[in-house]
């Protein structure tokens, strides 16, 4: 695949962010040190503006639509990140955002979007083809369409989440043996892998999933996309996927180490420690990485890690529900 991005397009939207999206913190935790007897680093996206690091991507690319971004209008699919992301992004632009986003999608996303201004068309996600949509919507009304992860400027933009972690670790003198991925679509891991293989070459770098939605991990092996099983719901709905994406297969193929599979209840028991220890609040599908370490699902003994917490948009019911109250 042609005209994929570079370390130069990570450093570009790093220029481009700078003073707009949040340089997100490193967190450390002793007890979990000593769980699994490495040394963890946890970027903690779920600080982010708009509550995840999609508004990263979001805002890289939007920028560089400019004047034809608020002539034409933008079009954007999303379960609620991205969705957040493009609707935050464009309303600082004085662009018009329409989302196209499932039904079932969590209510404090679907509220926070339409804070932004963005307007909101639901689809049944286990029925309809979001990706038709979108481009049926992109045909009919000329809006320029900013895919979650088949986009060059988004996936650039999420760069800058490795770009900004790699640099931290090494101003404390330390080199990332591993670095844990939230993976859905794959723009979070694609741009990660660009930006820490040129800080770190031999890192290696885990996409973590849902369990029944490993199509990332499922992938890599074959060697070729493989499709997601979409009709079975899962809580870490941030990170669930038809397919990974064509750029983002690219850019990771022969790049990634074994990829990681952790349950809901192992997610939400993350969802749970994260309040408890790290007084972070972390949606499910951004609480993956921490869910795989805590639950042994790779040995870090003697290692030293990058993980992200990719994202907090979690609806009360849910962190309730994690914490058992």
């Amino acid at each position: 695949m042609s005209n994929l991005p570079t370390f130069s397009d990570v450093l570009s939207a790093a220029d481009n962010l700078r003073g707009h999206a949040v340089h997100t913190p490193l967190i450390t935790n002793s007890m979990l040190d000593d769980r699994v007897e490495g040394r963890v680093f946890m970027k903690a996206e779920c600080l982010q503006r708009t509550g995840s690091f999609k508004f990263r991507g979001a805002y890289n690319a939007l920028s560089r639509a400019g004047d034809e971004g608020r002539k034409r209008g933008i079009v954007a699919c999303s379960s609620g990140n991205h969705a957040q992301g493009i609707a935050e992004a464009a309303r600082l632009m004085g662009q018009q955002a329409t989302i196209i986003m499932p039904e079932d999608a969590p209510l404090l996303k679907k509220q926070r979007t339409a804070r932004s201004g963005a307007t909101i068309i639901e689809y049944d996600r286990y029925l309809e083809d979001r990706e038709m949509l979108t481009q049926k919507h992109a045909e009919e009304t000329g809006a320029i369409l900013v895919h979650p992860y088949e986009n060059h400027d988004v996936i650039a933009g999420q760069g800058t989440v490795g770009l900004e972690a790699c640099r931290d670790l090494q101003q404390l003198g330390l080199e990332a043996d591993h670095f844990l991925v939230c993976a859905g679509g794959g723009g979070l891991m694609a741009g990660i892998t660009i930006a820490a293989k040129h800080h770190f070459p031999s890192v290696q770098i885990h996409p973590v999933e849902p369990e029944g939605h490993d199509d990332q991990r499922r992938s890599h092996i074959a060697g070729e996309r493989l499709g997601g099983n979409v009709n079975t719901p899962s809580l870490c709905d941030a990170i669930l996927t038809q397919m990974p994406g064509e750029a983002s297969f690219a850019i990771c193929q022969g790049q990634l180490s074994d990829g990681l599979v952790v349950s809901d209840q192992e997610a939400m028991d993350a969802v749970a420690f994260a309040f408890h220890e790290l007084k972070l609040v972390v949606e499910p599908g951004g609480a993956v990485t921490l869910a795989a370490l805590l639950s042994g699902k790779l040995h870090v003994a003697g290692k030293t890690v990058l993980a992200t917490l990719s994202g907090g948009n979690i609806d009360p019911p849910v962190m309730a529900r994690a914490l058992d109250i």
